[in-house]
């Protein structure tokens, strides 16, 4: 679902301004990549002027990528499956996205950006900081994960 893709990356005219976060719609949203029950596999928080606020969520990993815009930044959450021929469990991943044309003042804050998106999204198997979209390829955040994850079993599998 895509709440507002007009809004992405609004906050060009508040750069100086501190940034805030809407904590209770981005932990909804949040919960519901976290939870089994739903189908959902990713959400995305933007910037609407100077408040990180949810920006869409669904099931298919590339309309995530699809929001990764070279003039934009933004944070992802996204579920991902792993695992082996034994076993299947769901990894967790924080995603920044800057865009490579996002400002150097943009590109400064997003650190500091990062820590009230971190307040919501607490758990995550890995963090990956991405400008280039080459390392959005699912396949390549899901190795990633793997390698992340520990014992690989697949190579028993004959």
């Amino acid at each position: 679902m895509i709440f507002s893709n007009d809004s992405l990356d609004r906050d060009s005219s508040a750069c100086t301004m501190a940034t805030k976060i809407d904590k209770e719609a981005c932990r909804e949203v949040y919960n519901l990549v976290r939870d089994d029950t739903t189908d959902t596999n990713w959400a995305s928080f933007i910037y609407e002027n100077n408040t990180i606020v949810p920006g869409a969520y669904g099931t298919d990993y590339e309309e995530f990528k699809s929001q990764c815009k070279d003039d934009i930044r933004l944070f992802g959450f996204v579920r991902i499956t792993t695992g082996d021929a034994m076993s299947k469990r769901a990894k967790f991943t924080l995603i920044t996205w800057m865009g490579e044309h996002v400002s150097g003042l943009q590109r400064a804050k997003i650190s500091t950006d990062k820590t009230l998106v971190k307040d919501v999204v607490q758990n995550f198997a890995k963090e990956f900081v991405i400008s280039d979209p080459r390392e959005l390829e699912e396949d390549y955040i899901r190795n990633e994960l793997k390698k992340a994850g520990g014992a690989n079993y697949d190579a028993q599998i004959e």
